[in-house]
């Protein structure tokens, strides 16, 4: 008995700390898409669509249209609370293979009613905390097989909604900017096979390179998501008319912990906020590849992993499921993703849901939902009908 109680205390001793990366706007890691989200999350190199400013807008170089735009909508949360919305808007044209393009993309994030209230509890009032970003990139083929792109993001977040009463100790509360920029490289080569051509794809993105957001009077800062990303895909034709595509994707927060190798505090070996502050954008991004207390081991555990299938008949009917797999210690957001497609000459429409595999998950039962337009599918129309 003695021996099992012993047992049992060190095991309670050693279970590890959860140490998520906490960032600040993390509704800029939110999939804004369905086509992405049925598929695990994953999208920085699945085929090129009109939402590929959000994943790699290198992408857009494939786009079978010159031009479109699409609308994204998420009701967030709607287990918990019914007025938390995720809406994003993009589009994107394409001057050639010689001039490249341009994407742009709007996200806009509504956390809802919220009621302020001071250190000792009295409420102040209710406001409605929001969070917005605003990008434009520029996308180019630099060879037959080969994209890149580059992006600049302008990043807003008003935890208060413009009312800057003192709310923490960390003093009065103010609406917090940055600006942020995306690298993104695109591969995708066709490879011939007795059923038809097949598609091997190969995609690489940094995002959200930038600087840290300072909400409080006293100076404390957070980082914003920055995060490393790479995907592979493969799309098999059955035949002329069904085919199967594969992805996998993987993504690092360049982002530290606050439980950390580096931390000021050794006894408790967390940061204090002062010192989480002080660290230099440039620096956290390289440290956060050693800085786990649990050495190399903690930092695998820091990727997130996301898998996907998608079928699709004639190119214009879809279906899509998916796995997103984040550590138990670094968050827990497993999920399952469903979701299914319809394509159009002219328009696109996707929708997806999602099913939490662990309790309280906040993506449990998520929807999505998308509608693309092609620009210039709609002209060619257009112009047909005036013949």
């Amino acid at each position: 008995m003695v021996a099992l109680l012993f047992a049992a205390t060190m095991s309670a001793q050693t279970e590890p700390t959860p140490n998520p990366v906490i960032t600040a706007m993390p509704s800029l890691s939110i999939a804004p898409d369905a086509r992405a989200a049925g598929l695990g999350d994953v999208g920085v190199a699945t085929e090129a669509d009109f939402n590929s400013q959000y994943w790699n807008p290198a992408k857009y170089a494939y786009m079978y249209s010159k031009g479109g735009i699409t609308a994204n909508y998420t009701p967030w949360l709607r287990k918990l609370v019914g007025d938390i919305d995720l809406a994003y808007l993009a589009g994107f044209y394409n001057f050639g293979d010689l001039g490249g393009g341009i994407g742009a993309s709007f996200t806009y994030f509504s956390m809802g009613d919220v009621a302020l209230t001071t250190t000792d509890g009295t409420k102040l009032q209710d406001v409605r905390p929001n969070e917005w970003a605003l990008d434009l990139s520029y996308f180019r083929k630099l060879h037959e097989y080969v994209s890149m792109s580059v992006a600049v993001r302008f990043l807003y977040s008003d935890l208060n909604n413009g009312v800057n009463s003192s709310t923490s100790t960390a003093g009065e509360m103010h609406p917090a900017w940055s600006m942020a920029a995306d690298i993104g490289l695109y591969y995708k080569q066709p490879i011939e096979l007795p059923m038809g051509t097949s598609h091997f794809s190969l995609g690489f993105t940094l995002k959200n390179l930038g600087g840290k957001m300072t909400y409080a009077e006293d100076g404390s800062s957070n980082f914003i998501p920055t995060s490393m990303n790479l995907g592979v895909g493969y799309e098999l034709p059955l035949n002329k008319y069904n085919f199967l595509t594969f992805n996998l994707e993987t993504n690092k927060m360049l982002v530290p912990t606050r439980y950390s190798k580096f931390a000021d505090d050794k006894v408790t070996g967390k940061y204090s906020q002062d010192a989480y502050s002080a660290i230099n954008p440039a620096k956290g991004w390289f440290q956060s590849f050693a800085d786990a207390p649990g050495g190399a081991k903690e930092e695998f555990e820091e990727v997130r992993w996301g898998a996907g299938i998608e079928y699709s008949y004639n190119k214009q009917f879809f279906a899509r499921v998916g796995y997103s797999y984040e550590n138990y210690y670094k968050g827990n957001r497993n999920v399952i993703t469903f979701g299914a497609g319809f394509h159009l000459s002219i328009v696109t429409l996707d929708v997806s849901y999602c099913v939490g595999l662990a309790a309280s998950n906040p993506l449990d039962q998520t929807m999505r939902f998308t509608l693309g337009f092609d620009l210039y599918g709609i002209k060619d129309l257009v112009d047909n009908k005036k013949k």
